[in-house]
């Protein structure tokens, strides 16, 4: 069971300059990073899986539908395959990445929402779509759909939402990733939502219930490393602890303010709840 820490903490796009992160993150008992695939193109993630492996260290890669004229879901067959086009391509740029997984909210752009609940069409083009870039990635590469907030996604919520969605989609290489963030606000009891879908979880986030330094919030750390412990998970464990962002990415996860005290801070703060919860799992490779 490897233990992550993703990329968006440093509040900067992928690249040599987080060189110096690469090395704390390991230092700190890190096994990999997480990587945001929006900015990084296909030679860029080759540099990257270059120089992750020269510092040691796996990787995973999340992504998400960056604009409405990408809609996967959409009933305009254009934008639906231009959609799909897309998770196509993040795929592409997983594998050069030498990416495990890669996990994001792949239904439709965040904040896009028709004002009702997936239809049947647009339910059909999201199996449809999540079909196409399970098949695109192959057994080499583990999808994971995220479910998100009703605040910024109106397809798909909760933990059982997502389990359902794997069973349509169909493939061995599809599953999907809570996020304690998002779980914190749809889910009544997040540990019996993990219990009840753990044969479909294939990735964890473990973001606070602020998205800040984890351990000062009120997501149940302790419920929630029990059923993973109990019920024989051993995907990722990655921390999504949010820095400050440029405009764009800013304005789509509402994050306005300083969440965290210091990078410094949040890396040690992550890797000691891992130890608190889980001490018999050594170094958590």
């Amino acid at each position: 069971m490897p233990i992550g820490f993703n990329l968006l903490t440093f509040g900067q796009p992928p690249g040599p300059a987080l060189l110096p992160a690469f090395r704390a993150l390991k230092a700190a008992g890190f096994d990999g990073v997480e990587v945001p695939l929006m900015t990084c193109d296909l030679a860029l993630c080759a540099d990257l899986a270059r120089m992750l492996d020269d510092e040691g260290l796996r990787r995973t890669a999340m992504s998400l539908i960056p604009d409405a004229a990408r809609n996967p879901m959409s009933a305009d067959p254009a934008i639906g395959q231009a959609g799909v086009d897309w998770l196509r391509q993040m795929v592409d740029r997983a594998q050069a990445l030498g990416a495990e997984v890669l996990g994001g909210p792949f239904t439709h752009p965040i904040g896009a929402f028709t004002g009702a609940s997936p239809t049947p069409g647009e339910w059909a083009a999201l199996v449809a779509g999540q079909q196409a870039m399970a098949d695109h990635a192959g057994p080499g590469l583990t999808i994971a759909i995220e479910p998100i907030n009703r605040f910024e996604c109106s397809a798909l919520n909760t933990c059982a939402q997502a389990a359902a969605l794997v069973a349509q989609v169909g493939r061995g290489n599809y599953g999907y990733m809570i996020d304690t963030f998002h779980a914190n606000i749809e889910e009544r009891n997040i540990p019996a939502a993990v219990s009840a879908t753990l044969g479909a979880l294939v990735h964890t986030h473990l973001s606070e219930s602020d998205r800040g330094t984890p351990g000062l919030g009120h997501v149940d750390w302790a419920g929630l490393f029990a059923v993973l412990r109990q019920g024989g998970y051993r995907g990722w464990l990655t921390f999504e602890n949010f820095g400050l962002f440029g405009p764009e990415l800013a304005a789509a996860t509402r994050t306005w303010r300083p969440l965290i005290e210091s990078e410094a801070e949040v890396i040690a703060a992550s890797i000691a709840l891992v130890r608190q919860h889980w001490p018999d799992h050594g170094r958590m490779t």
